[in-house]
This record gives C-alpha cells, sequence and structure tokens, in this order.
C-alpha cells in the first residue's frame, strides 16, 4: 500500500482533545503499513506535492503504524527503536526521492 492521500484524521489525547491532522502519506516497511500525519493546527492545508513545502510544512510530522484491531484499521505509536530507525530511514528516502523529482522537473 504506497500512495499519497489528502484525507484528514482526527486523534484524541488522554485528555480528549481532539486534534485534527493531515495524511501526508501511506507506505509499507516489511509487511507493515505506516501512516506520516502532519497537524493541521495552526496551519494551512498544503496541496502541493513539491518535497520542499513537504519539508517546510511538516517538519513536525509523526508516523504512526496502521494495525488491524476488531476490523478496524487504528494508528499505533511505533514503540520500538529498530523499527522507528527503518520507518524514519524509508520517509527520509521517500523525501530525498520527491526532491529529486522536483530537481529534474525544473531543468
Amino acid at each position: 500500500m504506497t500512495e499519497e492521500r489528502d484525507d484528514v484524521v482526527v486523534l484524541v489525547d488522554e485528555n480528549g482533545g481532539e486534534h485534527r491532522f493531515a495524511v501526508v502519506d501511506i507506505f509499507s516497511v516489511k509487511e507493515s503499513d505506516y501512516a506520516v500525519l502532519a497537524p493541521l493546527e495552526g496551519q494551512i492545508e498544503v496541496e502541493s506535492e513539491e518535497a520542499e513545502e513537504i519539508q517546510e510544512e511538516f517538519e513536525s510530522a509523526y508516523i504512526f503504524r496502521i494495525d488491524e484491531v476488531d476490523g478496524e484499521q487504528t494508528l499505533v505509536e511505533v514503540e520500538s527503536e529498530e523499527e522507528w530507525e527503518n520507518v524514519a530511514a524509508e520517509w527520509e528516502n521517500r523525501v530525498r526521492q520527491l526532491e529529486n523529482m522536483d530537481e529534474e522537473s525544473e531543468e
């Protein structure tokens, strides 16, 4: 499952506060799916797909594993350091690929 989405999800914190996030990307690493979420509070939703804008707008992006619980997709915090390193490296590679595509299109 590798696709970019413009969905918005609402996460509820431990105090019951709701926080809106844009789903920036969904990708797979070692047979698990992960979602990259960026907070929307205080930000304008970005429609451009350019890598530079993604980096600027989504500096505080969060990565969650997508698990299936009782037949529904659930976002789960990545707690294993090894898993986090693998997932973060994949996300960084994806951003670099976007940067390279953007540079090639400017030439």
